[in-house]
């Protein structure tokens, strides 16, 4: 059952503690309660990034438990979406501390405005995988072992996919953004270099930068079909 938007309030479903981040902040997974989900959808591993966390919130509020058909995580990075950051609490970014082949110990750098100067340093940790948040993360999908991971990032416009599945050309129909095969920089020790090793197939959504009513209108219906198994009979 979906409920209308006067009907959204707290959040009812109950969550699944899967880790907790170096403040030690519970990790939490929000999952079907009648069958093993195929889809896991994730925001916020960028904590400034955090509209992601309101616009999957809003979905899953605006369902009943039993329509629920993916994992959903609101944030992969507590520490980072409490105070604004990009990088957990130990000034890490977490999109770059994944045990992939590419992992580099050197500073990465960031900017926090479209056309800026991409000069903002922050660690990829001491070592690749060395974030608790990451090792939680990982020890899920492994557990779970999702068919396909949605992740959830801003504010490029873009939908990447190197696959250009048939997932994520329908979710760039739906939302009017080009499905891309990468973001057009570096990503050493990401989250999709790791789940590409890995061969298990992931979707970075890139929100784009739009006033909150537009994205609720446009997103929202698409991320709620993500959840309710909408695009279940599209996967391998």
């Amino acid at each position: 059952m979906v409920v209308s938007c006067s009907e959204i309030g707290p959040l009812n479903h109950a969550g699944h503690t899967f880790g907790s981040s170096l403040k030690g902040v519970p990790l939490e997974v929000f999952l079907p309660v009648e069958q093993s989900p195929k889809i896991l959808l994730m925001a916020s591993i960028h904590g400034d990034e955090s509209i992601s966390t309101v616009l999957l919130s809003e979905c899953l509020r605006s369902m009943e438990p039993s329509v629920l058909k993916s994992a959903v995580i609101l944030s992969a990075n507590p520490d980072g979406t409490l105070v604004g950051t990009r990088c957990n609490a130990g000034g890490v970014d977490l999109n770059r501390n994944f045990p992939s082949q590419n992992w580099v110990a050197d500073p990465v750098f960031y900017r926090n405005r479209k056309g800026g100067p991409q000069d903002i340093p922050l660690s990829p940790g001491s070592s690749a995988g060395s974030e608790p948040e990451t090792q939680a993360i990982m020890g899920l999908i492994d557990k779970i072992s999702p068919k396909l991971i949605v992740s959830l990032h801003g504010f490029l416009n873009c939908i990447d996919d190197p696959q250009s599945s048939t997932i994520a050309m329908d979710l760039a129909r739906r939302t009017n953004m080009e499905v891309v095969p990468d973001v057009g920089y570096e990503t050493p020790g990401s989250f999709g270099s790791w789940c590409a090793e890995k061969q298990i197939p992931i979707i970075t959504y890139e929100l784009p930068f739009l006033p909150m009513d537009e994205l609720r209108k446009i997103h929202n219906p698409v991320l709620s079909d993500l959840m309710t198994g909408h695009y279940e009979a599209l996967l391998g």
